[in-house]
């Protein structure tokens, strides 16, 4: 576990390029995205109907490209602005901007097709967890369009270990802080049309 200073943009980036070349901390790498519930991990599933149609659907694809779906308070993504493909690597930090909890990892899958959209990113050395967690914006054939989040994950150290169901409980409304900014980014967005 790493705390950091988010506020210092120069200690941020030299903490994401020593990642570089950094291995995930879990071999089942791109499990989430093929439905495969690997043994020995903690597995959440999420979802939320953002709304109907083709529209909703760019806006929600949009979002999740240009990490609407983290913009929650205390939580930022490092590089800001990183464009989501496969082995970029992100510090997400949970926190003040003086003092924050890093959460590094690497994008490990994404997918790209008429009615499905989105990535999975897997943990990195230093992250409290190990494991991955995918978001993907959908749409059906009746035009619902949901957003998924998929994850496995089981504590990263002995402190996260010890943090027992007060961890599960932050990491799960973690996961469901995701879909209400998400859900949010899409409405602000067709009510500002």
């Amino acid at each position: 576990m790493r705390f950091v200073r988010p506020s210092d943009s120069t200690g941020m980036h030299r903490l994401v390029e020593s990642l570089h070349r950094a291995q995930p901390t879990y071999s089942d790498v791109g499990a989430t995205l093929e439905g495969v519930q690997p043994e020995g991990f903690h597995h959440d599933r999420y979802e939320v109907v953002l709304g109907r149609g083709s529209a909703t659907f760019h806006i929600a694809v949009k979002g999740l490209k240009t990490w609407k779906a983290h913009d929650m308070p205390g939580v930022r993504i490092f590089p800001e602005g990183r464009e989501i493909q496969i082995g970029a690597t992100v510090v997400a930090t949970l926190g003040t901007p003086f003092v924050a909890l890093a959460a590094p990892c690497r994008i490990v899958r994404v997918i790209d097709d008429e009615s499905r959209w989105g990535f999975a990113y897997g943990t990195l050395p230093g992250h409290p967890e190990q494991g991955e967690e995918s978001f993907v914006v959908s749409i059906s054939s009746d035009g619902i369009v949901r957003f998924e989040i998929v994850a496995f994950s089981r504590p990263g150290n002995a402190l996260v270990r010890l943090s027992g169901p007060l961890g599960r409980s932050i990491q799960k409304g973690g996961s469901r802080g995701y879909l209400q900014a998400l859900r949010r980014y899409v409405e602000k967005v067709q009510m500002d049309r």
